[in-house]
């Protein structure tokens, strides 16, 4: 009577959950509301309803293009929820579920829901199965603690208890050992027995018979084995069960209980960090967990090892590492057939896109004699799964492959399983050169390995040399029959179990035909000939050996003469348009001597001198130029077609009085040790106006800044580089994080302050330049593509942790873009979706990051030298910062040393003496010192 009236009460509250549950999106009704009020909340829910149905039917179109929308079966689910259309939630949660492992809070949603219109037995019935299905996908405390709570509403039918006992059972199997979570299960338990127990006991005052008895003490005994297996586990709130099992028991405590319970208490103080690590750590917590792991491999627990496992891969179901880790010990270790596979089968289902998993899946099923129809499905899934490299492909085939000749009876001339693996073979050869080659662009087979190991089975295991002789002609057409390894392996293959005959025509081949070593080839048929050969066959392999090592040299020779006057053919040009500069630069100078005011000879000889200490516009001003002479500065602002001389309380125009002031500027020697609290700041505007006050503006926020040392040209012009100092070194580790920031309309470049000369390694390029699984490389944008549009398309696919527009210089986008996920599952599927689509009518290229290696300079071609990296800055000479200066100019008696940062360090120049005074040439002289060279 007791156990009807738990089922009636389990059953009548779930209907009345139901009577009591209104459709979710519908308003409850309210009887004192205006009609005006209730006229506008119905024409805003109508209209939300309309709009709720427009989103359905738009989320089923586009499932209909792309099942593996993961987000969009999310969506779909929650607005159906909400507008209570249970039939159509039904279906898509059975889709959902064929494609993907569900998530614990989309199984206890749908369960719930199921559970709520289950009233008959039928019904019933298939929440259990739903349950079933539930609990395979992940290992779920709350899962499991549901479905025994919903089996106990059935123990009115027949075998009803024991069947709650088995689902109790088994869950104390899957989770009873979580530390955290299991003591639940345990409790839960013990209260079903409990409640049977109360059922068994006789009425007050009444004898019990005989029969009862028995069943009041069994009943009794099967608590205290709950009380004692719970007790003998480190659960938390350990204590308080056993205080419960104290006051509970009529008889003292077993003193091999009390034992297993002070162990396992000894056992939970040593799991309590581990588990006070996990409680306190952010997602996806996998440093956490595999400490966790190797703690429980030493101790070498495998139900408590495999628990440990579950619960990292709930959290870290994408991971496929970890996946990889876990069936690994499973394989080697537990070898349970049911088990093993439904952990690979998870595995599989979790990360499609890594091979390695379905290889290993296959394996598993070969090595516990599944069918061969169940293995041949599973393979035709992986070739299904997208995967994401040409290469992934040949290796699922290799493994399958290797599956079906493991099959073969080769004591057999002939078999169906024979006949099943050269199919096979041929059907791996055409799908890599059809499917694989027309996505990819590539077979990810070059060197024909698939046909290799046809060629070695027909040769080695069916005695088929005629067979294994085509195969490896048509890989040797392939492309292949140039490199020396390729036909040496066929002459291995022909040497153990051809003939003579035919090692001897296949090395005659590879001599005339191999172009990487062919000294290889030739050394391995002299040597076949110098033990089986006649005297014929000697004399003919060294006539064709000697031949054909002629025509190499001869060719290298010709190649290398070749590059060499290709080499010369490019410094002929770069001297002469070195030469076209130094001509259009003398021919600018004169005429600018031409249109100027009218000079004395001898003034115009000490201007064109003084305009010679001028050029080298790399030496910035205002930073150890020092101060000229008056004499030179009036003569200097002469040459530029200024009708008068600068006069000592300064120029009359405003942009030479700017220009001689940037003169003025007292030296400032060079201290290496500022290096690290300098910031070298490029790519600014030409025309920004007072660029020293503008950046001190810029740099402000990151700390004191101590000087900006802008550079300018030898017309007084901004040049769009500068440097700027700091008095702390975290003050210029800030600021690099303002690199790229956009600043009149063009990126700031901001790097560190390194002399690339003492550290030729370093590299400014703060980006990754290997392959990253979790990001995308996208082609194809429209230029007005913005970052905010391109998150749109993006984010539907997986969360967006980052996204980089690529822009030019001048901060001008090039339609490429790298697009950050939080994970490689969710890069994946983005590369699926997305590949091929269109953006603004531009049709976009997605594919895994993974920049092509920067090739080194050629053998024998000189590696162009580096330029000082104080004259170019750390990003190098950019394609403006042209070198206008001749080399003769540059050749001066007692050069101005110049050091890091377009600092000035001491030098003769710098002394109290007073410089020699120079030479003084006529415009002619110095024509022909332009034109000299």
């Amino acid at each position: 009577a007791e156990l009807h009236k738990m089922a009636a009460a389990a059953g009548g509250e779930a209907a009345a959950e139901e009577e009591k549950r209104l459709p979710e999106g519908e308003p409850e009704s309210g009887g004192d509301s205006d009609d005006e009020g209730d006229s506008d909340s119905s024409g805003d829910g109508e209209d939300e309803e309309k709009e709720n149905e427009a989103e359905i039917q738009r989320l089923e179109e586009q499932l209909s293009i792309n099942a593996f929308d993961y987000n969009c079966h999310l969506d779909l689910i929650k607005l159906l929820r909400q507008e209570g259309e249970l039939v159509k939630l039904r279906r898509a949660r059975q889709k959902m579920s064929e494609l993907f492992p569900l998530t614990e809070e989309i199984w206890l949603d749908w369960l719930k829901d199921e559970i709520k219109m289950a009233s008959e037995s039928s019904e019933r019935e298939k929440v259990y199965e739903l349950f079933e299905r539930a609990v395979k996908d992940y290992i779920c405390p709350e899962i499991w603690l549901e479905y025994a709570q919903y089996s106990i509403g059935g123990i009115g039918q027949e075998g009803g208890i024991e069947r709650v006992r088995s689902i109790f059972e088994r869950a104390l199997t899957a989770v009873g050992l979580h530390v955290t979570k299991g003591t639940a299960l345990w409790e839960a338990y013990r209260e079903f027995e409990n409640a049977i127990l109360e059922t068994a006991q006789p009425a007050p005052g009444s004898v019990p018979a005989p029969e009862q008895q028995q069943v009041l003490c069994s009943q009794l005994e099967r608590i205290h084995t709950l009380f004692r297996r719970q007790l003998g586990i480190p659960l938390l709130d350990m204590e308080a069960s056993y205080a419960e099992y104290e006051e509970w028991s009529e008889e003292p405590i077993p003193e091999t209980t009390v034992k297993n319970y002070k162990r396992a208490l000894q056992q939970l103080e040593k799991c309590k960090p581990y588990e006070e690590a996990l409680l306190g750590a952010e997602t996806p917590k996998l440093a956490e967990y595999q400490a966790y792991i190797d703690f429980e491999m030493k101790a070498g627990d495998p139900a408590r090892i495999q628990l440990i496992y579950e619960r990292a891969l709930a959290e870290n179901c994408l991971v496929p590492d970890l996946w990889a880790r876990y069936n690994q010990y499973l394989d080697r270790q537990l070898k349970v057939k049911e088990l093993v596979l439904s952990a690979h089968e998870r595995a599989v289902r979790n990360c499609p896109w890594t091979v390695g998993l379905w290889i290993r899946y296959l394996l598993a099923m070969e090595r516990h004699r599944v069918d061969h129809s169940s293995i041949s499905e599973m393979f035709e899934k992986a070739l299904n799964a997208g995967f994401i490299q040409a290469t992934d492909y040949v290796e699922i085939w290799q493994a399958y492959l290797d599956y079906l000749r493991r099959r073969v009876d080769f004591t057999q001339d002939s078999s169906k399983e024979l006949e099943e693996l050269r199919s096979a073979f041929a059907r791996a050869v055409e799908y890599l050169k059809q499917e694989v080659e027309e996505r990819f662009s590539e077979s990810g087979d070059p060197s024909c390995t698939i046909m290799q190991n046809w060629a070695r089975v027909e040769a080695r295991l069916c005695n088929n040399m005629q067979k294994a002789r085509e195969l490896w002609d048509n890989i040797m057409t392939k492309g292949n029959a140039k490199y020396a390894n390729m036909w040496l392996e066929y002459y291995n293959l022909e040497r153990a179990h051809g003939d003579t005959q035919h090692c001897r025509k296949a090395l005659h081949r590879a001599v005339q035909c191999t172009s990487d070593y062919p000294e290889h080839v030739c050394e391995v048929l002299l040597t076949l000939e110098r033990i089986e050969g006649t005297l014929e066959d000697w004399d003919a392999a060294v006539q064709k050996t000697e031949n054909r090592l002629a025509r190499v040299n001869e060719q290298r020779a010709k190649a290398a003469e070749k590059e060499a006057a290709l080499a010369k053919q490019e410094e002929e040009k770069a001297e002469q348009r070195k030469q076209a500069r130094a001509e259009k630069k003398a021919s600018k100078k004169a005429k600018k001597a031409r249109t100027g005011d009218k000079r004395k000879a001898d003034e115009e000889e000490e201007g064109e001198w003084g305009q010679e200490e001028e050029l080298p516009s790399k030496r910035h001003r205002g930073e150890g130029d020092g101060v000229l002479p008056e004499e030179d500065m009036e003569v200097e602002t002469g040459l530029f077609g200024r009708s008068a001389p600068a006069k000592p309380d300064g120029p009359a125009n405003p942009k030479e009085k700017a220009s001689t002031s940037r003169k003025d500027v007292p030296k400032v020697f060079h201290d290496s040790t500022k290096d690290k609290v300098t910031v070298f700041v490029s790519n600014l505007s030409y025309t920004m106006a007072e660029p020293e006050a503008r950046l001190r503006e810029l740099f402000g926020s990151c700390g004191v800044v101590a000087e900006v040392r802008p550079v300018f040209s030898n017309k007084g012009t901004f040049r769009g580089y500068c440097y700027v100092q700091f008095r702390e070194e975290e003050s210029a580790l800030r600021a690099l994080a303002l690199d790229r920031t956009a600043v009149e309309g063009r990126p700031m470049f901001v790097s560190p302050c390194v002399d690339k000369n003492k550290n030729p390694d370093f590299k400014v390029f703060r980006y990754s330049t290997t392959l990253e699984k979790h990001k995308l490389f996208i082609s194809g944008l429209p230029f007005s593509c913005t970052k905010e549009e391109l998150e749109e398309v993006c984010k539907a696919h997986g969360n967006v942790k980052d996204i980089r527009l690529v822009t030019n210089r001048a901060g001008k986008p090039k339609g490429l873009a790298y697009v950050e996920y939080e994970n490689e599952a969710q890069a994946s599927q983005a590369v699926l979706k997305m590949d091929g689509l269109a953006v603004k009518d531009h049709v976009i290229k997605v594919m895994i990051s993974n920049p092509p290696l920067r090739r080194p300079p050629e053998a024998g071609r000189a590696a162009p030298i580096a330029a000082p990296r104080h004259a170019y800055g750390a990003r190098g000479k950019g394609r403006t910062q042209l070198s206008m200066m001749p080399r003769a100019l540059q050749r001066q008696s007692n050069p101005v040393a110049k050091a890091e940062n377009g600092m000035v360090q001491n030098s003769p120049a710098t002394s109290s003496e007073p410089p020699a005074e120079p030479k003084k040439m006529s415009n002619a002289d110095f024509a022909k010192m332009l034109l000299k060279k």
